[in-house]
């Protein structure tokens, strides 16, 4: 074929792929926060919630869980436009993210709710705890524990998710290579190197979130059950 690698355009791109990585990550932190947080709300909604509240939390879970991110993201970013409420691309990007991973964690928490035998109630109203309170302190943390290898799944999906969010131009680590390979015309090697990157950043995650299983499920790291 005679095609020649040359990664040399590395030494030049260093800066832009740091900037692109540093935002991929951020862009993840501040989405799973406040997606964690609507998706356990949502499957609480889902069990618990008046005939109302089901429906609303079933709807946003159905539509969000049945559409591309991509036709997600393009409505808050170029949609909302049209109505004159513009958003920036980082903006845009957060509040697709935490919309669709709050839907998907809704369905992962409501399996782990309903998981829970149903003698932790009977036993948290034998000691008169009230309805938040039994599902704060009783059901809420059991239930994480339950689906937390599943929640670590989605949440390193939704950090690759992220490379979506170069088609409204935001300079997350996938609209850097995009920007590379077209300065050097070297595809081939700035994806390759992408690709490496996003390797290397899914393993940090992993490794994180067993750091974070530790230290929150004492009970399973005794028994040696499997995070």
């Amino acid at each position: 074929m005679g095609y020649e690698f040359d990664f040399s355009f590395l030494s030049e791109y260093a800066p832009d792929l740091w900037r692109g990585v540093w935002l991929t990550l951020w862009m993840t932190v501040v989405s799973i926060v406040p997606g964690f947080v609507l998706g356990t709300l949502c499957a609480i909604g889902r069990i618990y919630g008046s005939p109302p509240v089901r429906r609303v939390a079933t709807i946003y879970v159905e539509a969000i869980r049945n559409t591309p991110l991509v036709i997600q993201v393009f409505w808050l970013f170029f949609g909302l436009a049209v109505l004159g409420a513009r958003l920036d691309a980082f903006t845009a990007a957060v509040i697709a993210l935490s919309i669709n991973v709050g839907a998907y964690t809704a369905e992962i928490m409501r399996a782990g709710f309903e998981s829970i035998p149903r003698g932790q109630r009977e036993a948290a109203s034998c000691l008169a705890l009230s309805g938040p309170q039994r599902v704060l302190y009783v059901e809420l943390p059991q239930a994480v524990e339950r689906v937390y290898p599943a929640l670590v799944s989605q949440f390193i999906l939704m950090m690759l998710a992220t490379s979506i969010m170069s088609q409204i131009s935001a300079e997350e680590l996938t609209g850097v290579a995009y920007q590379i390979q077209s300065f050097t015309f070297r595809g081939f090697e700035a994806y390759l190197v992408t690709a490496g990157i996003y390797l290397v950043l899914v393993t940090m995650l992993r490794l994180t979130l067993h750091g974070v299983a530790l230290a929150a499920f004492p009970r399973r790291r005794r028994l040696g059950t499997p995070l």
